[in-house]
C-alpha cells in the first residue's frame, strides 16, 4: 500500500495529458536550478541546525561553556535551532518529493527514519523529565548524570542521522545488485521495479559454473 501511494506521487501526481507530460515529482528532479537549490538549502538548515545542537549538548554534558547557565545558551541558540530544523524538515521533505521511490527503497534512508525518531524521542524525554527541574543544575557546571546521558543520546542519535543521510549517496546496496539477502528484505527490493538480486545466490551459482 506504502509503495502503490508512492508511485502515484512519483509518476501520476500533477501529471497533465499528452506523452512528453510530467508529474510534478519529475518536474522538481529534473529541474535546472531549484533541485539544486533545495540541496544545497538543506544542507545549510542541517549545518545549523546541527551546530546549534552540539553547543547546547556540549554545555548540557558538561565539557563546555560550564560558568554559563544552560538557560542563557538555550535562550540565545535554540531559536537558531528551530529555525535550522524548520528548513530542514521543509526541504527534506520536497527531496523526498522528488523520489520517494528511491528513498523508499534505501537501506540508508530506512536507518536514517529510525534514528531520526530516537532522536526526537529522545527531546520529548527531556522535556518531561530533566527540563523541568533545570531550575535546581542551570549553574552547574555538571548537570545530573541522567541529563548528562540524555545530552550523550542527542549528540550520538543526531550524529548517526547526518552519516546515515550521506551514506544514501553511494549506491553500494541498490535493489538489483547482489547485496546480502537480509538488506533485499528490509529495503523491500522484491517490490521494487530492479527487483531483489540475493549475493549469496549468485555466489553459490558462480561456484557451480567453475
Amino acid at each position: 500500500m506504502i509503495r502503490a501511494f508512492l508511485v502515484w506521487l512519483q509518476d501520476q501526481l500533477g501529471k497533465g495529458a499528452g506523452d512528453t507530460a510530467q508529474s510534478w515529482s519529475q518536474d522538481l528532479l529534473g529541474s535546472l536550478n531549484l533541485w539544486g537549490l533545495i540541496e544545497g538549502t538543506h544542507l545549510l538548515s542541517l549545518m545549523l541546525f546541527a551546530g546549534t545542537i552540539l553547543f547546547v549538548d556540549l554545555r548540557l554534558i558538561g565539557a563546555s561553556f560550564q560558568r554559563t547557565p544552560v538557560s542563557v545558551i538555550s535562550r540565545r541558540i535554540l531559536p537558531l535551532t528551530v529555525v535550522g530544523f524548520s528548513f530542514m524538515v521543509i526541504s527534506g521533505a520536497a527531496l523526498f518529493f522528488a523520489k520517494p521511490l528511491f528513498y523508499y527503497h534505501n537501506i540508508w534512508f530506512r536507518a536514517k527514519l529510525v534514528f531520526l525518531a530516537l532522536a526526537l524521542l529522545n527531546i520529548v524525554i527531556f522535556h518531561l523529565r530533566a527540563h523541568r527541574h533545570q531550575q535546581v543544575w542551570d549553574t552547574l557546571p555538571k548537570p545530573p548524570a541522567d541529563t548528562r546521558l540524555l545530552a550523550v543520546l542527542s549528540l550520538a542519535s543526531w550524529f548517526l542521522v547526518i552519516t546515515l543521510g550521506r551514506f544514501m549517496a553511494y549506491s553500494w546496496f541498490d535493489c538489483g545488485k547482489p547485496i546480502p539477502h537480509w538488506i533485499n528484505v528490509v529495503q523491500d527490493c522484491k517490490s521494487s521495479e530492479h527487483g531483489a538480486v540475493d549475493a549469496s545466490v549468485m555466489t553459490t551459482m558462480g561456484g557451480h559454473g567453475s
